[in-house]
């Protein structure tokens, strides 16, 4: 199974779409709130190449991106793949 880290706000909508895709692959996943610990915005930042908006979603410790990116991955049929 892959490693998926996910920086999220706890009222942000976006996040919460991300995290329930995941969880409808049966994807364990490591979730950093930003808002509860913002002193990992910087890291986030850095590892998303400047993007500062959340979701910010990394699988094998490649970017995704943010939930629009992360459904059009499944959407196109490659979501699974990097998943599995």
């Amino acid at each position: 199974m892959a490693d998926v880290t996910i920086y999220t706000k706890a009222y942000c909508p976006y996040c919460v779409r991300a995290v329930a895709l995941l969880n409808s692959k049966g994807v364990q996943f490591q979730e950093f709130r930003i808002d509860a610990q913002p002193e990992l915005r910087p890291q986030m930042i850095e590892k998303a190449g400047g993007r500062s908006t959340v979701p910010q979603i990394f699988i094998n410790d490649q970017h995704i991106g943010g939930c629009d990116d992360l459904v059009a991955l499944d959407a196109a049929g490659k979501l699974d793949p990097l998943l599995n």
